[in-house]
């Protein structure tokens, strides 16, 4: 069902509650996030660049892993689609997946393309350099096409449907379009964050997340002040015929505009921030499950904005969980 059809007032808690009952498909540019760990006492005598003494690295799922993992945090059920490359990058990356429970039968591995690896080298909590290991014609091979044919066959099972675009060819124009079209013969719970290169391809979704400067840029219009920023969205909505568009906006919070109803804005509630890394994919993840579960697009940018505020107090790539989300939102009730 599409989401204005099945949209009604529920309160924020027992809403959560619910997310664990909801099957979400995701389809994206999967990453494996790599974070080098160290700490810097001097200059290099080569070259004028500080010296990081390693203490440490970990990985974490980044892109569209990251979206999934957010999901099985909040307590949903998660179907992937994407692609890895037959090496180690990729083995990493579906083994963190199958072991936060998301079924990777949609993920397909090709021997002709590298799976995505973001390196980041930190020190005294301060990102210092960042490495990334990527293919541009990934999404023209094989793997990436039995990935987007696994993602059509299965609309029909999910709750939700979220497309986590990162630019890198999984998601193309001519998927977009025909989503849209399938969309228009029968109705499905749509999610999409957007990326510059298919600005001009997204339309008819229940909801699409760009944050300021992506919504400056596929809008035309730079958003500077309210008027601006009304502007922008209003453009938005019109432009990708979708029923809502939801602006996040960093510091200020986010700002949601839909067909037909005023515009709404939500001040941030994080205490600190640390870290903006993956914010956005907290915020789809969490919408998307908030509509999948029955919130109106009030309340689901409501819960996605407490629980962005959560994740910027942590360093790199962070979840929260359904039991983290309730807790503040329970801590900020009784501040009232």
């Amino acid at each position: 069902m599409g989401a204005s059809s099945r949209q009604r007032r529920v309160l924020p808690e027992s809403l959560i509650r619910r997310f664990r009952g909801c099957r979400v498909l995701v389809a994206g540019d999967l990453m494996l996030d790599h974070f080098v760990w160290g700490d810097v006492s001097r200059i290099s005598p080569e070259a004028p660049v500080p010296v990081v003494r390693v203490t440490g690295e970990s990985f974490r799922l980044g892109g569209a892993a990251n979206v999934m993992s957010n999901l099985c945090a909040l307590g949903g059920s998660v179907f992937a689609c994407g692609i890895v490359g037959e090496d180690g990058a990729g083995r990493e990356l579906l083994r963190m997946l199958a072991e936060i429970g998301v079924d990777t039968a949609g993920v397909c591995r090709g021997r002709d393309i590298q799976t995505i690896r973001k390196t980041r080298v930190l020190a005294q909590q301060q990102q210092m350099v960042r490495l990334d290991r990527e293919q541009a014609d990934a999404g023209a091979s094989r793997a990436a096409a039995l990935a987007r044919g696994h993602l059509v066959a299965n609309l029909g099972s999910a709750d939700v449907v979220i497309l986590s675009d990162y630019g890198k060819g999984l998601i193309t124009p001519q998927l977009l379009d025909m989503l849209a079209r399938l969309r228009e013969r029968r109705p499905f719970v749509l999610v999409i964050d957007p990326k510059d290169v298919n600005f001009a391809h997204y339309g008819s979704a229940s909801l699409v997340t760009p944050n300021r400067d992506e919504a400056s840029r596929a809008s035309g219009i730079e958003i500077r002040d309210r008027a601006s920023l009304e502007k922008a969205g209003r453009e938005l909505v019109r432009r990708w015929r979708a029923e809502a568009v939801l602006i996040t906006r960093g510091e200020q919070g986010m700002s949601l505009f839909a067909a037909g109803l005023p515009t709404r804005h939500f001040p941030t509630v994080a205490r600190r921030v640390f870290d903006v890394t993956g914010a956005g994919d907290t915020v789809v993840a969490t919408c998307a499950l908030a509509m999948a579960a029955g919130a109106d697009l009030p309340t689901a940018a409501v819960l996605a904005n407490h629980a962005a505020g959560l994740v910027v107090g942590e360093v790199g790539t962070a979840t929260v969980s359904a039991a983290q989300l309730r807790a503040d939102l329970r801590r900020r009730a009784d501040r009232k």
